[in-house]
């Protein structure tokens, strides 16, 4: 069995050595010759560093950056009323009360039918063709924060 042997220290072999390996003695001066430190040097034109920086951050460090509009992040999903009351009486099925919370009530009812629709929202001529028919859409109401 061999005994392990101590591993001697790069930095003790280096002593007296006039450079330590650096090259030239202005090269070991400061943090010129490496380029900087840390994210130093990248900014707009750092093409010298782009692969260390798509290394370590996201592509978007890069180039400009625009704003964009804001759109709200709660749309509905719009539903025809009267193709929507069409394919439930094709279906068969007799049908009061309706709960549509994820869509917008869009268009007029043509069938006589009297509807409790539970909708999140719903157009003015939705809402005045089901009240018409002796109907109701109950909107969901708005958090208040």
């Amino acid at each position: 069995m061999a005994l392990k042997v101590k591993k001697r220290k790069k930095s003790g072999r280096m002593r007296g050595s006039h450079t330590h390996a650096r090259g030239g003695k202005k090269k070991a001066r400061g943090s010129g010759h490496q380029g900087g430190v840390g994210m130093a040097g990248t900014g707009k034109r750092g093409d010298q560093k782009k692969s260390l920086i798509l290394k370590k951050t996201l592509p978007q460090y890069f180039g400009k950056r625009q704003t964009k509009m804001s759109f709200s992040k709660n749309k509905l999903k719009t539903l025809n009323l009267a193709r929507f009351v069409n394919s439930i009486t094709k279906s068969g099925k007799e049908v009061e009360e309706l709960n549509l919370k994820d869509y917008k009530i869009v268009g007029i009812l043509t069938q006589p039918l009297k509807l409790t629709i539970h909708a999140g929202s719903a157009s003015e001529n939705a809402i005045k063709s089901v009240k018409k028919h002796g109907g109701e859409i109950i909107l969901k109401e708005k958090l208040t924060s």
